[in-house]
């Protein structure tokens, strides 16, 4: 097998029931039937109006590093996990099937068939739970990220929430969050790992470490230059504010509050540097911001703000429940797809069929539904369609830059009806419609 290093694999970043499976069907000869897995939602969390598609880049990333190590596959057979004719066939797995779907940035609804896997049962069933972990945190961050961003209008956000994540999904958020609107990042491994901006200049544990404000404004100014950010509320904000424009000058370029009532101390702030001579310093605010508190701050005089806790926490960013289902596959070698479908009781049925999805506008270019259809697509559609190409052949193909997806996020969310960015609770802004098979 391929030279790679154990840490480098995505392999093991699976269900032991995808190898179980595995096992079970090249045992019945079935493993190698034809098959065509989707990716999808029933419902988006409740009163979310539309959800964003982030981690497609690093799902490809996956798919490319899932190869077994000769580690890994030494522990799965000293714990028996599975057989050695499977252990030998995923020793030389690589997926050499089809993925297309919604590209990165765009919009989505219940129903939508974000990402279709075809290949053979064995190589597609046991990249379910990599890819639905990838897709499920980041489409997740990145809804949160976008709400955050059209309730911040022109203003800049800074993603600020690598201490309140495991490492590695902040990485992840950092990605999310710019792909919907975010300007930078204060985590550097995000800017190294994908090119996002980073910005971050001093907490409060500088400031004391100094023996007056003033010694810490003046080592800060001294090393940054005088366009830094001074952090003012340790202490007395009015006096910070003074010793700040004191010791940098009216072209100090921003200060920085991370406590109290925003609203009322950005006023207050605002009216005191415009006093001092300093109308040019920025006003940013930070403090457990939410999309709420961000629309709350409209008429302040903020110019940017700081977000951490509310982006990359559970609570402020609630999945979808994306899930990973077999929707065709052959009944014999060569043959036909045939749809399948779970037919269960509770709300978790699934559509069988390989599907095509596109986004209807009305008279204006304002979307008006999303049509999802099996068999041929109607003319009138066809210049609509949201699937492009992601994987041929086991060959990735639809890799693209990170402003790429940014720039369609924002032309996506654009295109919506006005309503989708309001952030009182509400359905789905636009609804999912089947499509009629067309006439024979």
């Amino acid at each position: 097998m391929d030279a790679i290093t154990a840490h480098r694999s995505t392999a093991l970043l699976t269900d032991r029931y995808e190898l179980t499976m595995l096992q079970a069907a090249l045992r019945s000869g079935a493993a190698h039937r034809r098959s065509v897995f989707e990716v999808f939602t029933r419902r988006l969390p409740d009163g979310r109006r539309y959800g964003v598609v982030a981690g497609t880049g690093r799902v490809l990333d996956a798919v490319a590093d899932f190869r077994f190590t000769t580690p890994q596959l030494d522990w799965l057979a000293d714990r028996n996990v599975v057989d050695d004719a499977t252990l030998r066939h995923l020793a030389d797995y690589r997926f050499t099937g089809d993925i297309h779907g919604y590209p990165e940035g765009e919009v989505y609804f219940p129903g939508s068939p974000l990402l279709t896997v075809e290949g053979t049962f064995a190589e597609a069933v046991i990249l379910e739970t990599v890819i639905l972990s990838i897709l499920n945190h980041d489409s997740a961050i990145a809804a949160a990220a976008s709400r955050m961003t059209a309730a911040a209008g022109d203003r800049p956000v800074i993603e600020m929430g690598a201490r309140r994540a495991h490492e590695g999904a902040a990485v992840a958020a950092a990605r999310a969050a710019y792909i919907a609107g975010f300007s930078a990042t204060s985590d550097l491994e995000a800017g190294f790992a994908f090119g996002i901006p980073t910005t971050g200049t001093a907490a409060h544990a500088f400031t004391l470490l100094h023996d007056t404000e003033r010694d810490a404004f003046t080592a800060q100014i001294d090393s940054m230059g005088r366009g830094t950010t001074l952090l003012v509320d340790t202490y007395d904000l009015a006096e910070a504010v003074r010793t700040a424009v004191e010791v940098a000058g009216p072209t100090l370029g921003a200060v920085r509050i991370d406590s109290g009532d925003l609203t009322l101390l950005a006023h207050r702030v605002r009216r005191q540097l415009d006093d001092l001579g300093a109308h040019k310093t920025k006003i940013i605010v930070t403090s457990d911001l939410d999309e709420y508190a961000i629309a709350a701050l409209a008429a302040a005089p903020v110019d940017g703000y700081g977000v951490g806790t509310s982006l990359v926490t559970g609570s402020g960013h609630p999945t979808c429940a994306m899930v990973y289902k077999l929707v065709a596959r052959e009944s014999v070698p060569g043959g036909p797809l045939v749809p399948v479908a779970k037919r269960s009781a509770g709300g978790k049925s699934s559509v069988g069929g390989r599907k095509w999805a596109a986004r209807r506008p009305d008279a204006d270019g304002i979307a008006e539904a999303e049509v999802v259809g099996t068999g041929p697509v109607p003319a009138e559609l066809e210049r609509h369609l949201l699937h492009v190409p992601l994987v041929r052949a086991g060959e990735i193909v639809g890799r693209e830059s990170l402003d790429a997806a940014r720039e369609r996020h924002l032309r996506a969310r654009a295109s919506l009806p006005l309503s989708a960015t309001q952030l009182s609770k509400g359905e789905p802004v636009i609804v999912t419609e089947t499509a009629r098979p067309a006439a024979d």
